[in-house]
C-alpha cells in the first residue's frame, strides 16, 4: 500500500468513483468537499437543520467502507422512495446516510465530530473535510451578464437566457478555509482536481479564500481529471482547452501539471440524459501535460471507472 498523502478536491460523484478506485492503492487520501449544495435531499436537510450539507461527505464516506461490508455502504446510500426535492420536512427522497450524519451532529453537538463518529461507527478511513466550515452558497454570471443564485439553479439551468456560465462566486466571498484543508494541501504529496461539476462542486472548493495560494505553493505532483462527459447547463460544449480556461477565469493560473482525459467514445449514451462526450482538443499551453487514455465505465458511461482511473493516475505520479 502507498503511504504517500493524497488530497483530492470536489466531493461529487466523480470524485465518489476516483477513490473507489485509489483506495485500493493509497492509505492516507484527504477528501476536500464543497460546502455549496443547497439541492435535492441534502438542501432540504440544510434547509430544516440549518446545518451543512451532507450529501457529498457522506457519499465520499460510504465509498471508503471496506469491501468485505458492501451491504453497509448501501445502507448508507438507501434512498427512500419519493421524490428527493421533496417537501423539506418529508422522509420521501431523503439518503439514510444523511440522517445519521444530522443525528450524530445532535448528538456530538459538532458537525466535524460527527463525520469522526461517523467514521469510527462504520470502518471508514480517509479524511473527509469541509472545504469551509461557514454556511455558503454559490451564485453564478452568464457570459450575458446575467446573476444566478444557487446551485441548484445553476446545476439544472433553472432560468433565463443563454445557459452558458462565465463565472461562479461563493456567498459570502470572504469565508474563512477550513484550516486543516489548508494543512492538507500543504503535506499533500499527490493533489487531484476533478472529475466532477466544474462549476457546482469543482470550483466552489478551488475558490475558497486560501485554497489557490496553496495549491500555487505545494510542489505536490497536481493531476486535473477532466470530465467524461459535459453537463447540458454548465459545460455545454466543452473541450478540455475550456475547463483549463475556466479554472484560470476563477484563479488567475491553473494549478495542475497534468490534466487526464477519456478518449474512448464509443459506447453509447442513452439519449434520455442529454449528455455529450468532452472533446479532447489540442491544448495550447506549455506548462500542461495531457494524457489520453481509455477510463470509461462501459456500463454507464456518463462517468469514469474507478479502476481504470486509479490506473492512469498510478502511471502518473
Amino acid at each position: 500500500m502507498d503511504n504517500r498523502k493524497v488530497v483530492c478536491l470536489g466531493g461529487g460523484i466523480g470524485t465518489v468513483n476516483l477513490i473507489k478506485g485509489l483506495k485500493e492503492y493509497f492509505s492516507d487520501i484527504s477528501v476536500v468537499i464543497s460546502m455549496a449544495d443547497d439541492g435535492g435531499s441534502s438542501g432540504r436537510l440544510r434547509r430544516l437543520y440549518d446545518v451543512p450539507p451532507p450529501g457529498d461527505l457522506v457519499s465520499c464516506m460510504a465509498a471508503f467502507v471496506p469491501n468485505r461490508n458492501p451491504v453497509i455502504s448501501e445502507m448508507l446510500k438507501y434512498r427512500f422512495t419519493g421524490d428527493r426535492y421533496g417537501k423539506d420536512a418529508d422522509l420521501s427522497g431523503q439518503k439514510l446516510g444523511n440522517l445519521i450524519m444530522i443525528a450524530l451532529r445532535d448528538i456530538t453537538g459538532s458537525f466535524e465530530e460527527a463525520i469522526k463518529v461517523f467514521q469510527k461507527t462504520f470502518d471508514i478511513n480517509g479524511n473527509f473535510l469541509p472545504a469551509t466550515l461557514e454556511s455558503v452558497n454559490i451564485s453564478a454570471e452568464t457570459i450575458e451578464g446575467k446573476k444566478i443564485y444557487g446551485e441548484t439553479k445553476i446545476d439544472l439551468g433553472k432560468y433565463k437566457g443563454k445557459r452558458v456560465l462565465e463565472k461562479v462566486c461563493l456567498e459570502p466571498e470572504n469565508a474563512k478555509v477550513n484550516p486543516k484543508v489548508l494543512a492538507s494541501i500543504e503535506e499533500a504529496e499527490i493533489i487531484i482536481g476533478g472529475p466532477g461539476d466544474l462549476y457546482t462542486t469543482i470550483l466552489p472548493v478551488l475558490i475558497v479564500s486560501g485554497v489557490k495560494e496553496a495549491l500555487g505553493k505545494s510542489r505536490a505532483a497536481k493531476i486535473f481529471i477532466i470530465n467524461v462527459t459535459n453537463k447540458p447547463f454548465e459545460t455545454k460544449g466543452y473541450k478540455v482547452k475550456d475547463y483549463i480556461l475556466a479554472i484560470q477565469r476563477h484563479l488567475g493560473f491553473f494549478p495542475f501539471v497534468k490534466v487526464i482525459i477519456n478518449n474512448n467514445h464509443k459506447p453509447e449514451i442513452p439519449s434520455k440524459f442529454k449528455y455529450k462526450y468532452v472533446d479532447f482538443d489540442e491544448v495550447d499551453h506549455d506548462s500542461v501535460q495531457i494524457i489520453k487514455a481509455d477510463l470509461i465505465d462501459e456500463k454507464f458511461p456518463l462517468y469514469h471507472d474507478p479502476k481504470k482511473l486509479a490506473k492512469i493516475v498510478l502511471e502518473n505520479i
